[in-house]
């Protein structure tokens, strides 16, 4: 089962998110701030991150700063859920590190689509390296 860990400090925003996921199998793990995020990261090793841009305590640019220093998480697709949703913003944040880019407020089928591509991705990607170390 794909482990899902949502980083995110907007009650409102979260809920959305479990919402949308409960459509999908999944565990979903929580942070509610980007130092949470990281200690979170450590201790579940989810398979994909979704993680709030704005956060309070480490925003999410600094987080996936300090993730993408660490090899041992090349492999974990990051998925920016922010309400910067200008062009400029999308670029800048996918040059940060960021696997993907969903602007706030989410649509639901356009999360899903991106979500799942990323999923698929990810699978062929662990396939691939599966096969490599036979």
């Amino acid at each position: 089962m794909t482990k899902i860990l949502i980083a995110e400090d907007n009650p409102v925003n979260l809920e959305l998110l479990r919402e949308v996921l409960s459509s999908i199998e999944c565990e979903i793990v929580e942070a509610k701030d980007g130092r949470e995020a990281l200690e979170k990261i450590a201790e579940n090793g989810p398979d994909i991150v979704l993680l709030d841009i704005n956060m309070p305590v480490l925003d999410g640019l600094n987080v996936i700063r300090k993730i993408r220093e660490q090899s041992q998480y090349d492999n974990i697709p990051f998925i920016a859920i922010t309400a910067y949703a200008m062009k400029n913003d999308r670029e800048r944040i996918l040059a940060a590190g960021f696997s993907g880019y969903v602007a706030k407020p989410i649509d639901p089928i356009m999360f899903l689509v991106e979500l799942r591509q990323l999923m698929k991705s990810r699978d062929n990607s662990t396939l691939q390296t599966k096969v490599a170390n036979q």
